[in-house]
């Protein structure tokens, strides 16, 4: 098999930890792969992989820890395209209904489970049986990021395939037209119930560790310890802001003149 498979993190009882990866470049994905994750999710979504970069990504790291990629969308080629270039799980968004999960599932197998198109560079490097193999080895996760789909879930969860459901709350607040605390909590409760009746593993994004950690004690399986842009972002400020700091507490400098 050309990737590590998630799935024994999905079916054991123990919390996943996720990197996620929207920035596009190999070597930080190397360098959160060193952090030893449990998973990397790189977003193909809003993130800015192309072709290429996600196959070299992938490639470097998919060995050592699960890929996850978060699809651009519930197409067949979205789909296809994550996992020929080797990752060892889809996580696909925008799921509304039973019909939008069966589909999804669908893409992610190759036949008679699905209609999955047998290819790509990766899982043919080892011959057709290593790559019938991988297949029965990738995991289908599905994103409940909208009212519609917090409405529907119980019957998505119920879908044969699925492997684990994920919250994306920043969409959700967006369907929801709010982000109040309790209206959205109530819905990330209800996804999650239905995901545990089911025997499912529930995700939700998190935005930081300590955010993690709240929702790993509220019972979610998976959660995002950290993300590129964020980690970027604050390191950037916070050293600008370590040296303003030290400017303004600084004796002022005295220059001499003859």
């Amino acid at each position: 098999m050309f990737f590590r498979s998630l799935k024994p993190g999905l079916v054991s009882d123990r919390h996943l930890d996720l990197i996620w990866l929207a920035l596009g470049s190999t070597p930080m994905v190397e360098f959160a792969a060193h952090a030893r994750p449990d998973a990397l999710v790189l977003d193909l979504q809003h993130g800015l992989w192309e072709r290429g970069t996600l196959e070299a990504a992938i490639g470097a790291v998919g060995a050592q820890v699960p890929v996850i990629a978060r699809c651009a969308g519930n197409l067949h080629s979205a789909i296809a395209q994550a996992l020929d270039a080797g990752a060892a799980s889809v996580l696909v968004p925008l799921i509304e209904t039973a019909a939008d999960a069966r589909k999804a599932v669908s893409a992610g197998r190759y036949p008679p489970a699905g209609v999955r198109s047998a290819g790509g560079v990766r899982p043919l490097l080892a011959g057709l049986d290593a790559m019938l193999s991988a297949d029965r080895e990738v995991a289908i996760g599905l994103m409940i990021e909208t009212v519609e789909g917090v409405e529907n879930v119980e019957a998505i969860a119920a879908v044969p395939g699925v492997d684990y459901l994920f919250i994306g709350t920043g969409d959700l607040c967006l369907s929801r037209g709010t982000n109040d605390s309790e209206v959205i909590g109530r819905d990330c409760e209800r996804v999650l119930r239905a995901a545990t009746e089911c025997g499912l593993p529930c995700g939700i994004f998190t935005s930081d560790a300590s955010a993690a950690r709240r929702a790993l004690q509220s019972g979610y399986r998976m959660v995002v310890c950290a993300n590129d842009i964020e980690l970027v972002k604050q390191g950037f400020l916070a050293a600008r802001e370590e040296v303003r700091r030290s400017c303004r507490t600084a004796a002022p400098h005295i220059v001499r003149t003859l």
